[in-house]
């Protein structure tokens, strides 16, 4: 990467950023360069217009220089900030959390179609939560929930506090290490995950900045992509964790929601209905309980 940021401008430094992510192949690099600038710097949209013209101070130079050189071996952006935005949410990254993607906002929109009180106390539970992004989106639009966020990764759960609490919500909150259900117990009327769902084999064939950055245990589902999915099914399922008419929402990969809706029925769930992403793609699938499974006046043939 020839050539500095020192010395330049707030425009200029970026203006040659985007210059330099260009050269090196990234085809977004004018957005890149412009999240770089601003995360990096602190800016809002105004700080450029207003202030375009005030040079950078000699650590904010070198501090984009060695942020370029990171985005141009392959690093994402987000894991280059530490930190990426969801639901309108700021959501801070570690080595073990997915950074989080759009697609996943269509998980937080489908489970909160499923609430008909926004306002009501629900009661939610995240299981695999990662950065915590999930749950956080849910809180914001849930004034009266209460959330319980899982995870088997102790240092993903202190990024999933810390968003949390950060973003206002943490006297509504709790975290466990459970390997899915394993470690909790209770009765919960929302409970959503964005499981690993890729198959093993998969993995290294996805785009460098997945397989190179992302944590493996959030991407592998085992050889056919499905191992969460039968563990979750099976531990909401045995251990009775959803409460009358309760919903389970989970996240899918754009190929599974037929197999993942025969796990689900087969384990004794009532299918609630499929969602799509904006491209069209199968992204989110919902189930029930039979009413039969939690009202003892209902017989077992009643749907």
């Amino acid at each position: 990467m020839s050539g500095s940021s020192h010395g330049l401008s707030r425009r200029a430094a970026l203006r040659r950023s985007t210059a330099v992510l260009h050269a090196g192949g990234l085809g977004e690099a004018a957005g890149d360069a412009r999240f770089l600038l601003m995360g990096l710097l602190g800016l809002e949209a105004r700080d450029l217009l207003v202030a375009g013209d005030q040079r950078l101070h000699d650590h904010e130079a070198a501090a984009l220089d060695a942020a370029l050189a990171r985005r141009l071996s392959g690093e994402p952006v987000a894991r280059i900030l530490g930190a990426w935005e969801f639901w309108g949410l700021p959501i801070r990254l570690g080595p073990e959390t997915l950074v989080p993607r759009p697609d996943t906002e269509i998980l937080v929109e489908a489970a909160l179609a499923t609430v008909s009180d926004r306002s009501a106390p629900v009661r939610c539970l995240d299981l695999g939560t990662g950065s915590g992004c999930i749950l956080a989106a849910l809180l914001s639009e849930l004034p009266g929930a209460f959330g319980t966020g899982l995870d088997r990764s102790e240092p993903a759960l202190r990024i999933a506090r810390h968003n949390i609490v950060a973003n206002g919500f943490g006297s509504r909150s709790a975290f466990a290490v459970s390997d899915w259900c394993d470690a909790i117990r209770g009765r919960f009327d929302l409970v959503v995950s964005n499981p690993p769902y890729i198959a093993r084999d998969v993995i290294r064939t996805l785009h460098r900045e997945v397989h190179e950055h992302d944590p493996l245990a959030a991407l592998d589902g085992g050889p056919d992509g499905l191992d969460a999915y039968r563990r979750i099914l099976d531990g909401v399922r045995t251990q009775n964790l959803l409460a009358p008419g309760g919903m389970l929402a989970l996240e899918i990969g754009y190929d599974q929601a037929e197999t993942v809706r025969d796990l689900a029925v087969a384990a004794g769930f009532a299918d609630r209905g499929l969602t799509r992403d904006l491209a069209c793609h199968d992204r989110v699938l919902c189930f029930g309980l039979p009413k039969a499974a939690w009202d003892p006046h209902v017989s077992s043939d009643s749907g």
